[in-house]
């Protein structure tokens, strides 16, 4: 996959989660929530006002610390499609 078709894939991935009426389970929710900051690079800190869930996302951050861009893309494609193919 070229750098602007997993840009593509991405992007689109993103719109479906974003658009996604139903309510997400935490664990997914966590998991798309550290793949995409990865992605886009965004370092800025978790921004619950509820402590717990500020761990939770720092924890989930943890987890990925070590993927690069790329990589990152491409497990929040493959964990989305994962997810809308396990409830259609």
């Amino acid at each position: 996959m070229t750098a602007k078709e997993l840009e593509i894939a991405f992007q689109n991935a993103v719109d479906k989660v974003n658009s996604h009426k139903e309510p997400f389970p935490a664990d997914v929710l966590l998991r798309l929530y550290a793949f995409y900051k990865v992605a886009t690079r965004d370092q800025s800190r978790p921004g619950s006002k509820t402590p717990l869930i500020n761990a939770f996302k720092a924890n989930a951050l943890f987890q990925v610390q070590e993927m690069d861009i790329d990589e990152a893309k491409k497990s929040y494609v493959a964990y989305a499609d994962k997810y809308f193919q396990s409830i259609s």
